[in-house]
């Protein structure tokens, strides 16, 4: 095959009319037909000749393209095993990429992904984006960076402050994790076909420590889970509610210095993780 520009929108409708294709809504297949927004992300995976780079959900190639363009190597993981056909025309020039037909969340990734530090670039599935985002970033396999699309109140979450509505378990798992920035959000027009929202592209460094240290990570993230699981009750009610008995919840909110009438999805990470330890201390 003679190389072509994927991501516009004259080469996407040939390739959905060449292949008969029947864009599966259920595994979010809206594919991009803007080149400067696959190249944006391309540049924002920090990718040099020989990096690998894991994508996923690779579709027809429109991001896998750019991604090769940089000389990384390219392992892209589709579950739609239909797309098999397309994908073998399209990655034709680029023997830098390697596609695996596996659910990303089913494969073997320490085997395949082995020992090198990995970078990760994907327009992710929006029906899947938190399991597949927490999958990996909770994960010890040797993925330093992730670039992801995703849907805008997703990234929103994520970069959610204290107090905000939009701030929840899953900003404090992700920024635990990672420091986060964005990148740049994207219009449906974008797209074809079109999603019924705007999308967002954030970049997420792993961190080399976690945001906050604690004595122990999943008491951590069973206060997280008790704050933001009874978000509208005081936070020592949901401690009870969680079950932490009466006199030991108040013990652990004295010892933290924290007020127990107070939410908890107005508790910054620091503050959740000074409630950890008071709670590892007193058991």
């Amino acid at each position: 095959m003679i190389e072509v520009e994927l991501a516009n929108r004259q080469a996407v409708q040939y390739i959905v009319r060449r292949f008969n294709l029947r864009l599966k809504h259920k595994l979010g297949q809206n594919f991009l037909i803007r080149p400067d927004v696959v190249e944006a992300i391309a540049r924002a995976a920090e990718l040099d000749e020989g990096t690998p780079v894991m994508e996923i959900g690779p579709g027809i190639g429109t991001l896998t393209q750019a991604l090769a363009r940089t000389g990384a190597e390219v392992t892209a993981f589709e579950i739609d095993g239909s797309l098999e056909r397309v994908l073998t025309h399209t990655m034709e020039p680029y023997p830098n990429v390697h596609i695996v037909y596996e659910d990303v969340l089913k494969a073997d990734l320490p085997h395949i992904l082995g020992n090198r530090e990995w970078h990760a670039a994907a327009n992710l599935p929006y029906y899947i984006t938190t399991p597949i985002l927490l999958y990996l970033i909770q994960s010890e396999l040797p993925i330093s960076l992730f670039v992801f699309m995703m849907q805008k109140e997703v990234a929103d979450r994520i970069m959610a402050d204290p107090g905000s509505k939009a701030y929840g378990a899953l900003t404090i798992a992700v920024q635990y994790y990672c420091t986060v920035e964005k990148v740049m959000d994207i219009s449906p027009t974008a797209f074809i076909p079109r999603p019924a929202v705007t999308s967002t592209v954030l970049k997420m460094r792993r961190r080399e420590q976690p945001a906050v240290t604690v004595k122990d990570e999943s008491l951590f993230f069973n206060l997280v889970k008790m704050g933001f699981g009874q978000r509208r009750k005081v936070f020592a009610n949901a401690m009870k509610m969680g079950g932490i008995p009466a006199d030991l919840a108040g013990q652990i909110l004295e010892k933290a210095g924290v007020d127990g009438k107070r939410r908890g999805e107005t508790f910054s990470m620091e503050e959740y993780g000074r409630l950890a330890d008071a709670w590892y201390d007193l058991k």
